[in-house]
């Protein structure tokens, strides 16, 4: 077992007393394939060698696991949370049946103490490893965060989209309606009193028509009911379906009466059909055309978020991101969150990476909404500093802990539970700014407020 320690860099420089008491003190463990050696979220209080067999390092995200690495005989695991002191990063399940030696946390601290190559060996299997790890988990960050996006995305085209299809489905019904109205209509038999009052009839559904009344539930459907109950009076086709489209067109009974002392028993029944067709077929046209609008407006902030086909350093208004950062989280805060926005609008442009600035907006407006869940107010307030362009992001949910607020942005903390975070969001984020811009950003917190302060330099070029 000597030689066997020997092997590993982490002991190589242990005398053989040293390693009799380290052979001594630890305690062997056997495990079957997929029993757990290590849980991720527990405390770490000792580190493992693998003496035979595999194991498989996992990591939960979301509702799955990302497996980060296999380790084999000769190789040392659980020593970074030994090192810190912290929770298991993630989980160690046996792949084929194993045998490990365990070290405990005192021990450890021994070996680093009684052997100074053993330090290094640390430090560099430590190193090796955080690098490994940050990167996957990195691309694994932006692969969730682009699913999240695209998921968010989806379902704000969903919309517009559904009304676009429903409203050109209907509008197909309603223009062949109308057209055999009108047919009609041109051929009965009307006196030039009465053509003028078409006329004049067209020219207000056409005008009320593009602007939706604003009713409350209780005063449309007594306005519907007083409106059907009059074209049942008059024996008008269908007034159950009529009287919704006129009240929609801001017509009372009152005007209906109004129509009746123009038009005979004849010819009225026609015009009131014609006139809820040709309004509803005009209102149809308007909601299409503002729901292409929408769809159109989703994709440009796309677009601009992610500002495709151009230079990564450029001019740009903060604000523009911002506001295109919201509307491609959209979906995460249009029903309970209210959006507040204290802008200083006439501030100059930045030499700014833009594309990675939308991910600092991502990533810390979504940690937002996630501490609000769902109910509450986020404030997003831009002004200018001397040599600085600052924004700050702030939420009134439960605040962050004063105990953990100074490791918020270290790589892998997180405050979220197991599978529900990997703690590089902010640890992207800072580095974006900080490291990419040389700018800063600081967070205040405390129960009701936590605020995010991001200090941009106005010129990047000088900072290079």
């Amino acid at each position: 077992m000597n030689d066997f320690l020997r092997a590993i860099p982490l002991f190589s420089g242990l005398d053989d007393y040293a390693l009799e008491r380290l052979l001594a003190m630890s305690e062997e463990v056997e495990l079957k394939p997929g029993e757990y050696l290590i849980r991720e979220g527990e405390m770490g209080d000792a580190m493992y060698i693998i003496v035979e067999g595999n194991v498989q390092v996992r990591k939960k995200t979301g509702d799955s696991e990302v497996v980060l690495a296999e380790r084999g005989a000769g190789e040392v695991i659980g020593e970074m949370s030994v090192v810190d002191q912290a929770p298991r990063f993630a989980s160690v399940m046996a792949l084929t049946p194993i045998r490990v030696m365990k070290i405990d946390q005192e021990m450890f601290m021994a070996l680093l103490d009684w052997s100074p190559s053993s330090a290094r060996a640390i430090l560099k299997t430590f190193g090796a490893r955080l690098r490994s790890t940050n990167a996957t988990l990195q691309q694994r960050e932006k692969m969730a965060s682009l699913g999240t996006l695209a998921a968010g995305i989806a379902h704000e085209l969903n919309n517009p989209a559904a009304a676009v299809k429903r409203g050109a489905s209907q509008l197909r019904d309603d223009l062949r309606r109308l057209e055999q109205l009108t047919v009609r209509l041109d051929g009965l038999d009307v006196s030039p009193e009465q053509r003028e009052a078409l006329n004049q009839l067209r020219a207000q559904i056409d005008e009320n028509a593009q602007h939706a009344q604003t009713l409350d539930a209780i005063t449309r459907l007594d306005l519907e009911s007083e409106i059907q109950d009059w074209l049942d009076m008059h024996y008008i086709p269908e007034p159950w379906e009529v009287a919704p489209r006129l009240v929609a067109l801001g017509f009372t009974r009152d005007k209906l009466e109004q129509w009746d002392k123009v038009f005979d028993d004849t010819t009225l029944p026609c015009v009131v059909e014609w006139a809820a067709a040709r309004g509803a077929s005009i209102s149809l046209l308007n909601e299409i055309a503002d729901s292409a609008e929408r769809i159109s407006g989703i994709v440009k902030a796309i677009k601009e978020y992610s500002y495709l086909d151009q230079a990564p350093l450029q001019e740009i208004d903060i604000h523009d991101g911002l506001e295109n950062t919201l509307t491609i989280l959209r979906n995460k805060w249009k029903q309970g969150i209210t959006i507040n926005r204290n802008y200083t609008r006439n501030l100059p442009k930045i030499e700014a990476y833009a594309s990675e600035l939308n991910q600092v907006w991502t990533n810390i407006i979504d940690n937002a909404l996630d501490a609000m869940k769902g109910e509450g107010e986020l404030t997003l307030c831009t002004y200018p500093e001397p040599d600085n362009l600052c924004v700050e992001i702030c939420d009134n949910g439960p605040g962050i802990p004063p105990e953990i607020q100074s490791r918020i942005f270290e790589a892998f903390f997180t405050t979220k539970p197991v599978g529900k975070g990997t703690g590089l969001g902010l640890h992207i984020s800072y580095n974006i700014i900080v490291l990419k811009h040389h700018g800063r950003i600081t967070v205040e917190s405390k129960p009701g407020y936590t605020c995010f302060k991001i200090a941009l330099p106005f010129n990047q070029s000088q900072k290079q």
